[in-house]
């Protein structure tokens, strides 16, 4: 079969992380695999590595519903038995999904569209998951929340929605003694940093980075907790502004900043607990699943997807979106007990390993 993906962005996260897997995950098994992505972005480059056929195009001219764009999408879809795309933000009146429904349309394509969606933004239109009637779609959720909500709230026909995991690679995510003394040489920390609290991924507004740094703060002047550090890991638009503000609240011995990296696994060993404050726009992040799988206990807010795999006392601690307080309270939790910390990161391997498993979770969109 030949399986096409669409990345409508620039950018480097864990949902193009995941394309990246995906493809060279049916390239190992024999499928063929095409990327539609933006010229110089990263999905495009590492598929083209993993030996994909790559389609690019120019960014800007695709919103604006170029015809020399539409004929670029047509010419890579065309050879495609199914094209999954990921439900992003639109760019002002376009959107990825309405414009892959158009080109599979103008260009009389067989080509089955299958928008992949983890989070709900109240505004996203019923369009970006349904785009035409006349084309063949079927939504994948990677939630049981996410599932729910476009059935019942946007009314798409539950025989067209299928929830499927996004899952990770379990075998990759385990802590060794060898791991973990490379980690130490990657991340040094004072040494009697603890608890060590991770926050990985984009930097930006909806993550709610400031309120780890407003939770460190209180917790130092407490005096509570006179160890701990806060490590931050990528990149974002809010990064100078996280990095101000450690300055401005007199952190500097306790939060460090490192760039993104395709070794989140170096990162789940230096920590004690991962920090997962969002504020909104959430599916299941990969993010808390990896940390899972190397028995790393998570502190996250309760929204979307997430309190199907972060259940409290038993693999971490759910939060309020925004409530330092209730951050400050669940991070002293896990933090005062080590026998609990250790039967939460056992408990959450557990969940990921018999639920979660990245392949398994491939081979269902065939």
């Amino acid at each position: 079969m030949h399986i096409g993906f669409i990345e409508d962005t620039p950018l480097r996260g864990g949902t193009q992380i995941w394309v990246t897997e995906a493809c060279r995950d049916f390239i190992s098994k024999g499928e063929e695999v095409t990327i539609v992505a933006p010229e110089g972005s990263y999905v495009a480059g590492k598929c083209k590595e993993a030996g994909a056929r790559i389609c690019t195009y120019d960014y800007e001219a695709a919103a604006m519903d170029n015809e020399e764009m539409k004929k670029v999408w047509i010419e890579g879809l065309a050879p495609c038995k199914v094209a999954v795309t990921t439900i992003h933000p639109p760019r002002d009146d376009f959107h990825c999904s309405v414009f892959a429904a158009k080109c599979i349309k103008e260009g009389s394509l067989d080509t089955i569209l299958v928008p992949k969606t983890g989070s709900i933004v109240p505004w996203y239109l019923r369009d970006y998951y349904q785009p035409d009637p006349g084309v063949n779609t079927r939504v994948v959720s990677i939630t049981s929340f996410t599932k729910d909500y476009l059935i019942d709230v946007y009314k798409i026909p539950a025989d067209m929605v299928d929830l499927i995991y996004q899952g990770i690679e379990v075998g990759r995510f385990v802590s060794t003694e060898e791991s973990k003394a490379e980690a130490l040489k990657r991340y040094p920390l004072k040494e009697n940093a603890g608890p060590v609290l991770g926050s990985i991924g984009s930097m930006e507004n909806r993550k709610g980075q400031i309120i780890l740094l407003q939770a460190v703060k209180r917790l130092l002047d407490s005096g509570e907790l006179p160890n701990i550090h806060a490590m931050f890991v990528g990149e974002g638009p809010d990064e100078e502004m996280l990095k101000a503000v450690t300055k401005v609240y007199g952190l500097e011995d306790h939060v460090s900043f490192y760039p993104f990296t395709s070794e989140p696994n170096y990162v789940f060993d230096r920590i004690d607990i991962l920090a997962f404050p969002s504020l909104y726009k959430e599916g299941l992040p990969n993010v808390l699943l990896e940390a899972m799988s190397m028995k790393v206990p998570v502190i996250s807010t309760d929204i979307a997807g997430i309190p199907e795999v972060v259940k409290n006392d038993e693999t971490g601690y759910l939060t309020t979106p925004g409530n330092v307080e209730e951050f400050c309270d669940a991070i002293e939790k896990v933090w005062e007990s080590p026998e609990n910390c250790l039967k939460m990161g056992e408990n959450a391997r557990k969940l990921v390993k018999e639920k979660m498993n990245k392949i398994e979770q491939f081979d269902a969109f065939r």
